[in-house]
């Protein structure tokens, strides 16, 4: 027979974002449980993506990604100053390829401004390549964004971690949600793993990232009318062989799926490019093939030399790839955060994180603090 507990807080997922909220709800009081499908902490989306913090240049004004994006990574910097977290303020480049895409920037650019993105400077493409030489001389203008940057994101996933567990909280890991039901006071969960169990919870956020749709589905109560689809993008990565000649991130112009493939270096020095946005079948679901099909790396290498023509294919290797919890289908406009309290679904006590892809990472922080106050 299982095993039969209340808890007060039950956090579904121990990624970045389940971790920052059972860290945030933990130090306002609260006992907190995070329930982890894996055996470790952060291992699908939140460590495999870019490590970049982004400054909220792309999304919507208004919107719970611009807002989120823009206070979390001032909150993200603090966090990663106050706990000695690696980071690099290196700031990134926007280029635009010709003419054409060069009238595209002030739109990019009168949006980041509106949600609140400081210091950006348009540039042309001469003083772009005064900052970046090895640009492409078709890049016709830039946007300069110095508060964007990298940093060691397992370090803060670790910090994250140890605050949650400083402040009384703990995780169970091999411990996947299989079902429950929202009851009278409580709602009531159906755990798996070596030590199945019940567990009456008085508050649940559910920050299972890839799983989040099927969790929510998969507990019964007047949310589940109103839940989207899940569609997956799989967005990979190639490594650059040899010394990179840039010193900022450069992106190209953002598509409607991704931001492009763009190029980072990491802490230690190394290059890479992309990701990409390689949608898989409607109906896909975990677990996920990560592997990088090397046949892409002629896909990379015509998008890359458009903005580094000096880049050759020999230079690419198949590195790593992220699976992207889309809400929107394929063509569709990016969709925003869904992040919903009984307010929005009528299931009292649950916290529901749909569609928790970038910039989920940077936003971290003003996200749980969001979750926070939905939880109470």
């Amino acid at each position: 027979m299982a095993d039969s507990f209340e808890a007060d807080v039950v956090i579904i997922g121990a990624g970045v974002i389940g971790l920052a909220c059972g860290r945030a709800i933990a130090r306002a009081g609260r006992e907190v449980i995070v329930l982890e499908a894996e055996d470790q902490i952060a291992i699908h989306t939140s460590s495999r993506n870019s490590e970049v913090i982004h400054a909220g240049l792309y999304y919507a004004t208004g919107s719970l990604k611009a807002r989120h994006c823009v206070n979390g990574r001032r909150m993200l910097y603090n966090y990663l100053d106050a706990h000695g977290v690696a980071v690099n303020r290196c700031g990134k480049l926007v280029v635009a390829i010709g003419e054409a895409e060069a009238g595209e920037l002030g739109n990019i650019l009168a949006r980041a401004q509106a949600n609140g993105v400081e210091e950006l400077r348009l540039l042309d493409g001469a003083e772009a390549r005064v900052m970046e030489p090895a640009l492409s001389p078709d890049v016709a203008a830039a946007i300069h964004s110095p508060v964007s940057g990298i940093f060691d994101s397992h370090a803060y996933f670790l910090a994250l971690q140890g605050e949650l567990e400083d402040a009384g909280g703990s995780i169970a890991f091999n411990t996947p949600v299989l079902s429950g039901a929202v009851e009278t006071g409580h709602i009531r969960l159906e755990t798996g793993g070596n030590n199945p169990a019940t567990i009456r919870a008085r508050t649940v956020v559910n920050a299972a990232g890839h799983c989040a749709p099927h969790i929510a589905a998969t507990i019964e109560g007047p949310h589940t009318a109103g839940l989207p689809e899940t569609h997956f993008a799989k967005g990979s990565y190639f490594g650059i062989s040899g010394r990179t000649p840039f010193s900022r991130l450069i992106y190209p112009m953002p598509t409607s799926s991704s931001l492009g493939l763009h190029l980072t270096i990491d802490l230690g020095g190394r290059g890479k490019v992309g990701p990409d946005a390689e949608w898989l079948p409607e109906g896909a679901a975990p677990p996920f093939d990560y592997r990088v099909d090397p046949a892409r790396a002629a896909i990379f290498h015509g998008e890359v030399s458009r903005y580094w023509p000096g880049l050759t294919l020999a230079r690419l290797t198949p590195d790593y790839s992220g699976i992207r919890p889309k809400i929107v289908p394929r063509g569709a406009p990016s969709g925003d955060f869904r992040i919903e309290g009984a307010d929005a679904h009528g299931s009292q006590g649950l916290v529901n994180l749909l569609g928790i892809e970038s910039p989920g990472l940077t936003s971290s922080l003003a996200i749980a603090e969001h979750v926070a106050e939905l939880a109470g």
